[in-house]
């Protein structure tokens, strides 16, 4: 009995189905990529914004094809789109045979059993339930060399455009031993490099241990033997502290890198997301990371044309940008969302706008970007290697200034044979647009 598995959206999300093709694989089940021959079909799917959305609709119609013309016996919908829209999807999509919500993902197994034998499905239990721990279960997906912790469910922030904590609840941390349990047995299977996500990494623990613990859990992580990279990302930048940063400065194995998503700089605009930051308050909070670790890498996404957002706002944020020089940095346009006040709010911005305004942010952002590119040459680094490039005595790596899937890479030119996952000590000879270009070092 073959499963194709389709994993859309975040890397939350990707635990999520890692944990699922584990638990399937557990059972007996076997793996493909062809939907020709796919007997089962799961998706886990992506709503947080329309582009999102669109994708996980077209990409169920798309299989929905294949559940009608027989070849395959069961199409199973899960994730944040399924959690948000169950009903839609079982009305208008018959060929659909079971729907799981965000927080049922641990029933793949009986699911899959339940619609082989004939029966539809829908599973759906409270919003705000922990998935409980699935021991030995998690399939990496990653090539084995890295792996996503996911340290916390949900969110409690409420930002007046967001739709998570609808579908994902509040916020509910994993118990720490569970964490550290998962990320020996992660090492233990050769992993290296640890990648913590959370809707917010930061506030870890507040609601369980009744203060942040961030900072311990990092700790206690980096002893682990056989781990050499920790990053971090999704970090608010008001739930930053002074330990966290000392933590980060101090502890050789957590990479200087953070991911601090803004949304924006106008104090006026902020306010309407409900973001909880000033633009002085994230100043200072950039300053304060830059003093302690020099070498820090700060990564930001923003968001352009929210409602009410003028051409003021809009410069006001290109201001801000060019005087932070921030080393990654992406932008979305503003997606309305029904159910989140942003929605309803006065003043919408033309899609036109908007695309405009991000532009003008992409193309100074590039600029930024190429210019420190560009700086980093003769640097030595140290790299991780990710593969081969096909054909040549060249391979494709990361420095501690990329996060897999949303930076750059470094292309290292060498006749030695390196394999996935090895760290090498890399000279910078050059930079090619986002990515740079290197040697082994002496």
């Amino acid at each position: 009995m073959k499963i194709l598995f389709v994993s859309l959206g975040c890397d939350k999300n990707l635990v999520d189905s890692e944990v699922m093709i584990g638990l399937l694989g557990k059972k007996g089940f076997s793996f493909t990529d062809d939907e020709t021959e796919a007997d089962v079909i799961v998706i886990n799917t992506c709503c947080f914004i329309n582009d999102a959305k669109e994708e996980s609709i077209n990409t169920i119609l798309e299989m929905a094809e294949y559940r009608k013309s027989g070849s395959c016996k069961a199409l199973i919908v899960a994730g944040c789109l399924a959690q948000r829209y169950k009903q839609e999807i079982v009305d208008e999509i018959p060929e659909v045979d079971a729907v799981l919500g965000t927080t049922t993902y641990d029933a793949i197994v009986e699911t899959v059993e339940k619609v082989l034998e004939g029966q539809k499905e829908l599973h759906f239990e409270d919003i705000d339930r922990l998935v409980p721990e699935q021991e030995g279960a998690r399939a990496l997906t990653t090539g084995g060399h890295y792996a996503y912790l996911k340290i916390a469910e949900g969110c409690d922030k409420h930002c007046t455009y967001c739709i998570i904590p609808k579908v994902r609840g509040n916020y509910r941390s994993v118990p720490m031993e569970q964490l550290l349990k998962e990320a020996r047995e992660l090492a233990e299977g050769g992993v290296k490099e640890l990648i913590l996500v959370a809707q917010e990494t930061t506030l870890y623990g507040k609601d369980i241990y009744g203060e942040k613990k961030l900072p311990e859990l990092l700790k206690k992580l980096a002893e682990i033997g056989g781990i050499q990279w920790i990053r971090v990302l999704y970090c608010y930048p008001e739930e930053i502290t002074e330990e966290l940063i000392q933590v980060m400065r101090d502890e050789p194995k957590i990479c200087h890198y953070l991911d601090l998503p803004i949304q924006h700089a106008s104090d006026r605009i902020l306010k309407r997301m409900g973001r909880r930051t000033t633009r002085a308050d994230l100043r200072h909070i950039i300053g304060r990371l830059r003093e302690e670790i020099p070498d820090i890498c700060l990564r930001t996404t923003l968001i352009t044309g929210f409602p009410g957002e003028t051409r003021e706002d809009h410069e006001e944020l290109m201001r801000f940008v060019d005087d932070c020089e921030f080393d990654r940095l992406g932008v979305f346009t503003y997606s309305p969302e029904e159910d989140t006040p942003a929605a309803g709010m006065p003043d919408q911005i033309p899609e036109e706008v908007k695309e405009d305004r991000r532009a003008e942010l992409m193309e100074l952002q590039q600029e930024i970007a190429f210019d420190k590119a560009d700086a980093m040459t003769d640097r030595i680094l140290e790299v991780m290697v990710e593969g081969q490039v096909a054909d040549e005595n060249a391979y494709v790596c990361r420095t501690y200034k990329d996060a897999p899937g949303v930076d750059g890479y470094l292309f290292l030119n060498t006749d030695e044979t390196l394999m996935s996952g090895d760290f090498a000590k890399v000279r910078v000879t050059g930079a090619v647009d986002y990515d740079l270009i290197g040697e082994l070092a002496e």
